[in-house]
Parts: structure tokens; sequence; C-alpha cells
């Protein structure tokens, strides 16, 4: 059964947050202008030109800022990083490590409500670019690092880049969910979360086996080249 989350969910039937305000920056600007954007179009019909001229910029002053409207809508999936981490719940440090991640993605995706439409644009537009999807997933893959510190599981190391990358694509199954789910309370998203996250506790329990297996191996020659050494000695 999905688990409920502690905190108060806003409804989703009444029309989406306004988009936050970033500040007057040339970088925030570009930012802004490239998430309406796509919530009026694909991102493969976006041109760096057409992202200028909606933040009110020049080209020179948007060449300052981003290379490439990729770098653009990577500047954005950082900026909600910033915001999820800010919005810690201390009370959660008691909870178990799946409840402190299914609230922490939770989290996440009230952060991106204001931006569902282009959320849901860029997914489409992946599903057609297989090089747009795998630089997604490489940004994916980064912020869930983040996320899984933030809820107090480890993200370093070889068993950490699997783990955030299996966090990358089952919150990506979640977000398939979230973009057509208008329900109050989003039950439906919570439920695919919470399958997600079940998915992930048995694979982070196969990698940990799988990890385990070289640290084993390494015993035994050790105590080999010790009975080794102390032939030679005697």
């Amino acid at each position: 059964m999905a688990r409920k989350s502690k905190r108060q969910r806003k409804t989703r039937s009444a029309p989406p947050p306004a988009p936050p305000s970033r500040g007057a920056s040339d970088r925030n600007k570009a930012i802004d202008a490239l998430m309406a954007l796509l919530g009026e179009r694909s991102f493969d019909q976006i041109g760096l030109a057409e992202v200028a001229g909606r933040a009110g910029l020049k080209l020179s002053q948007l060449r300052a800022e981003f290379g490439s409207t990729l770098a653009i809508l990577g500047a954005h999936m950082k900026e909600v990083d910033r915001a999820v981490l800010a919005g810690g719940d201390e009370e959660l440090a008691d909870e178990p490590a799946r409840e402190r991640l299914f609230e922490v993605l939770m989290r996440r995706l009230e952060v991106l409500a204001p931006y569902k439409a282009a959320v849901r644009s860029i997914m489409y537009s992946a599903r057609r670019s297989p090089g747009l999807a795998f630089a997604l997933n490489a940004m994916a893959v980064r912020s869930q690092r983040w996320m899984l510190e933030a809820a107090g599981i480890g993200a370093h190391g070889p068993r950490g880049a699997l783990r955030a990358q299996g966090a990358a694509l089952m919150f990506a199954r979640a977000l398939s969910v979230w973009i057509d789910d208008e329900e109050e309370g989003l039950d439906r998203t919570m439920a695919a979360l919470d399958r997600g996250l079940s998915s992930a506790e048995r694979w982070d329990g196969f990698v940990g086996d799988i990890c385990a297996i070289p640290c084993a191996l390494r015993g035994p020659r050790r105590r080999r080249r010790a009975r080794d050494e102390e032939a030679e000695a005697a």
C-alpha cells in the first residue's frame, strides 16, 4: 500500500502555482525564459535567439552566461536541487531511510510543480532524442546524488554511483506518472514513487552483495600471501 506523506499536500485540482521569482540577473532571466518556452513547444524547436528574445537579453548577454539551451536547462535543475536542499525537515532524522528519501523526492515534486508543463515537454522530447535522453540522465544522476545525501543515504564511491543512477531511473518513472496526475493529493504519483522505492531497496541489497564480493575475495588472498611469506622466512 502506498505510503502517505506526513506533510499536507496542496490540492492539484487548482491551477498550477506560478513559478517563483528568481531575481533579475541575466542568468535567471534566461532560465525563466527557457522554462516558459518549454511550456509552449518542444526542446528541439527552441533556439538561443528565441531564449534571448523572451528573456529581454542581447545574444551577447546570453552568451556570457550560457553556451547552449542544454546548459540553461542544467542550471534550472541545479536551482531545483538548491530549493529542495534548503527545505530539509529535521523531524525526519529518526525515520527509516526509505521514508526520508520519499519525503525528499516529494519535496522535489513540489518545487517542480510550477514547471510541470515544461517537465512534460522535455520528457516527451527525450523520448524522441537519445542524445537528449543521455544528457538528461547525466543531469538527473548528479541531482539524485544530492537527494540521496539529503536523505542521509551515502552517494559516494562506486556503490553511491549505482545508487544515484538507480534513483534517477526510479524518479524518472515517478515523473512520468506525475506529469499527468491531476488528482488531489497526488495519490497515483505517491503510489508510483512508493513502488519505485520498494524496487530500489531490493536493488540496493543486490548491489551491496555484489560490492561485498571483492572484499571477500581479498581476504583469502591476504591469508595465502601471509602464509607464503612465513614459509619463505622459515
